[in-house]
């Protein structure tokens, strides 16, 4: 496979940093699963390149927290537990709320619009609850919200997370189903804050309470239903 056919070929993008978001997304997607043997030499293959950029890449993936190297085995996809989901949700609220605060005043009334509308989406699948389909669109609605930060860093930072999120949990809904109608109620609340021109303190502890209940719903399943499957995102 090309790296055009990877979906992330761009002129003004290194080989490093192709090799990187090719992998990242794999593992993201969980095409790459937890314990999953990362071979440069296929991963370079699939990109048409050399091995040295793709293990850059793992170098920073490593970095990342997403891939594990051991001597003799090689690089492999992360395993995860509880405590990586945990520090992961209490990272994101901080990073993700900051960067809605930052994103508020740029934010128009299409952005406004199509985040009801993906709420709207959410709102519908209630009734007969899809997990799957709810976290994409839950996704896609903090995207909407935070994309418009002027800070390239921090959107990064965000997106990072999600990524570990998605990597950890296929969905944070499965286990409180319950949490998903309180989930699309604070997201209405959000995007009424944001057009009603509230403080960015308001919006930034608004998101950042947001995503902590959700943690907390978690949280407290895990306490009162001993946890039997591994945990493979989000809020």
């Amino acid at each position: 496979m090309k790296t055009e056919q990877a979906g992330v070929g761009s002129p003004s993008l290194s080989k490093a940093e192709i090799a990187y978001r090719w992998i990242r997304e794999r593992v993201a997607d969980q095409t790459y699963q937890p314990g999953h043997k990362l071979v440069l030499a296929q991963i370079a293959l699939e990109l048409d390149t050399s091995v040295v950029p793709v293990r850059e890449a793992i170098r920073r993936l490593e970095a990342d927290g997403l891939v594990t190297f051991e001597r003799n085995v090689g690089a492999r996809v992360a395993m995860v537990d509880q405590g990586s989901y945990t520090q992961s949700m209490e990272t994101v609220a901080i990073l993700e709320a900051a960067a809605v605060a930052q994103a508020q005043s740029r934010l128009g009334a299409d952005d406004l619009d199509a985040a009801e509308r993906i709420n709207d989406r959410m709102r519908a699948l209630l009734d007969d609850f899809e997990p799957a389909e709810f976290t994409r669109l839950n996704h896609e609605f903090h995207e909407t919200l935070y994309r418009r930060c002027p800070n390239e860093r921090l959107c990064t930072l965000v997106e990072l997370e999600w990524d570990r999120l998605n990597h950890l949990r296929d969905s944070t809904f499965s286990f409180v189903p319950e949490r998903a109608l309180e989930s699309v109620e604070e997201h209405s609340r959000i995007v009424a804050l944001i057009r009603a021109r509230a403080s960015a303190q308001e919006v930034e502890r608004a998101v950042r309470e947001h995503r902590s209940a959700t943690l907390h719903s978690f949280q407290n399943s895990q306490t009162t239903t001993a946890p039997t499957t591994d945990l493979q995102t989000d809020s």
